[in-house]
């Protein structure tokens, strides 16, 4: 595309519908990176109904956006439901998980810093 300028991930300066940056797969998680910089990331995630991220941590705050679907988001022991639209931080360093109530998309961003 002229005047877009490549990096890796989604080329800069293109318009895309966040919902269509990965298809839905059986009995899988997808994932498709946007931006990957030494400061921070920002990843697209598809989760097909059941599947889930298991407890972990990480070193930085994420933030999490529902694009389509329902999670649960557990986030040091206490769950939460996140649908479509909706958004919600996970501290850094607070164990965490993740699991599809219903297939759902999000964007997970996370700053270095």
């Amino acid at each position: 595309m002229a005047g877009s300028k490549e990096q890796k991930g989604v080329a800069r300066a293109t318009v895309a519908r966040l919902v269509d940056l990965a298809d839905y797969q059986e009995d899988s998680v997808v994932s498709r990176t946007i931006i990957d910089r030494k400061t921070g990331t920002v990843t697209f995630f598809a989760f097909d109904e059941g599947q889930g991220l298991s407890e972990h941590t990480a070193p930085y705050d994420a933030l999490i956006h529902l694009v389509d679907g329902e999670a649960e988001i557990g986030i040091s022991g206490r769950a939460t439901r996140v649908e479509k639209g909706e958004m919600i931080v996970i501290p850094a360093r607070k164990p965490h998980y993740l699991r599809a109530v219903k297939k759902f998309k999000m964007i997970l961003t996370m700053i270095r810093s």
